[in-house]
């Protein structure tokens, strides 16, 4: 039986985030060279692309929360976490550590 196919937005990569080179630390208003565009349209399509690549990355890392969230609540696990634990070392309340862990069970399934 043939596996279901993804959705193309899961397959699509984004533009790749280039790291900063450490002297642009030195300068609060360096942000991946676009303060050194000058055509407009050359700034707006490499703003747009950081702007995706951020939000798959984000998107990306969220993912891998829920799926170390769900592992730390494993009941298999001898020193597993309650929510309220795992809420507490991410920075979240219980009630959206309880929703990141069904989440990340079900990206471990296999069902998102």
């Amino acid at each position: 039986m043939a596996e279901p196919e993804r959705t193309t937005e899961r397959r699509m990569r984004p533009a790749p985030l280039l790291f900063e080179p450490s002297e642009a630390a030195a300068d609060p208003e360096h942000f991946f060279d676009l303060e050194s565009m000058e055509d407009p349209q050359e700034l707006l399509g490499r703003a747009t692309e950081l702007t995706l690549a951020f939000r798959a990355a984000t998107d990306r890392a969220v993912e891998f929360q829920a799926i170390a969230a769900a592992q730390l609540a494993d009941p298999r696990r001898f020193d597993r976490l309650t929510p309220g634990d795992i809420g507490e070392r991410a920075g979240w309340t219980e009630d959206y550590a309880k929703k990141m862990i069904d989440f990340g069970r079900d990206l471990l399934r296999g069902t998102r």
